[in-house]
């Protein structure tokens, strides 16, 4: 089984935010319709075959919690790992995490495995909670001009995107997810 996992912040006033981003993608891969919530994980899910798409719905900077449930239900976690601090359990080909990124601008992405969360407290929870960095992302650039303003990032990332950026980075989707389909 592969879990796909969009990072973003549930509600109705973080649709369309930067933070959102993870879930915009998602909802691109794997269409906007059928999701359900699935309390025992604390997150919205869609399943298709061998694959589980998931969006926490934890806020962002507690990902962790959503993702650790969903592992331990289906057992992807190594009983050797499961409450230890032991960080090199692959997951690379198990996990997949989509996520904003504030070192890339707008339209760029990066698959990056095995790294660590450069400040980005949604990964961060993900990687305290599993014990390993060892998994695969998709990062999606969300660093614009505005952001070289007086402008603290954890504001900039809850702002909504205007329709040129939105429609700048719904352009990157197709070549950045045709990208991580070839890994999972």
């Amino acid at each position: 089984m592969q879990i796909i996992i969009g990072l973003g912040n549930p509600g109705d006033n973080y649709a369309q935010t930067r933070h959102n981003t993870g879930w915009l993608a998602l909802d691109y891969l794997a269409g906007s319709n059928d999701w359900h919530l699935e309390k025992k994980f604390n997150a919205m899910i869609k399943q298709s075959g061998d694959r589980l798409y998931l969006k926490p719905q934890t806020f962002m900077n507690n990902s962790g919690e959503s993702v650790y449930k969903v592992l331990s239900f289906y057992h992807l976690l190594a009983k050797q790992f499961i409450g230890r601090t032991k960080k090199d359990q692959d997951l690379s080909d198990t996990v997949f995490v989509i996520h904003d990124d504030l070192d890339l601008d707008l339209g760029a992405w990066k698959i990056s495995g095995d790294s660590r969360s450069a400040g980005h407290r949604g990964v961060q929870s993900i990687i305290n909670h599993l014990k390993t960095k060892n998994f695969t992302r998709l990062r999606l650039g969300i660093k614009t001009s505005l952001l070289r303003q007086p402008i603290p990032p954890e504001k900039f990332v809850l702002q909504r995107f205007d329709r040129a950026e939105l429609d700048t980075l719904k352009n990157t989707f197709e070549p950045s997810l045709k990208a991580l389909e070839k890994l999972i």
